[in-house]
């Protein structure tokens, strides 16, 4: 029961993968929906504090109330994570991501090959010289090391 080694599958490996990609995908979006709650809370209250409480009412840049151009540019904020979320990751993704490692992977045993060749090429290996024993010599049989071949 002890003695046996555990031996490492391919299949593991693989379902670890799926597991750690699903639970970041998880975690993403998990996240996108915390930053649209804040978003929806932040915004009504900047329209509270604006308009309700009359907070800083005068302050008009380019003719709108201000709580209109913060909430402008965090609407902003949060569709670039949405597109990150949703977009970006369906593109880029983990299929893309080995792709692209595949690729490089590739490439780099091309150059080493060639970079191998030419150093063949120009700083050539002496030849081994093929070992024979000399005629009085007893050649051993690889079988049974103490007993001679006959020839």
């Amino acid at each position: 029961m002890f003695s046996k080694k555990k031996k490492d599958s391919k299949i593991d490996y693989e379902q670890q993968e799926l597991y750690e990609n699903a639970r970041k995908r998880a975690r993403e979006k998990k996240r996108l929906f915390q930053h649209f709650v804040f978003f929806l809370i932040g915004s009504v209250f900047l329209i509270v504090l604006n308009v309700v409480l009359g907070y800083k009412e005068e302050f008009k840049p380019l003719g709108q109330n201000w709580f209109v151009w913060i909430v402008l540019l965090w609407a902003l904020i949060f569709l670039i994570h949405f597109f990150n979320v949703f977009i970006v990751n369906s593109f880029m993704g983990k299929e893309w991501e080995a792709k692209e490692k595949d690729r490089l992977i590739k490439k780099q045993k091309e150059k080493i090959a060639k970079l191998q060749q030419e150093v063949e090429k120009d700083y050539p290996a002496p030849a081994q010289p093929k070992y024979e024993p000399a005629p009085d010599q007893k050649r051993l049989d690889p079988e049974d090391p103490d007993k001679p071949i006959n020839s």
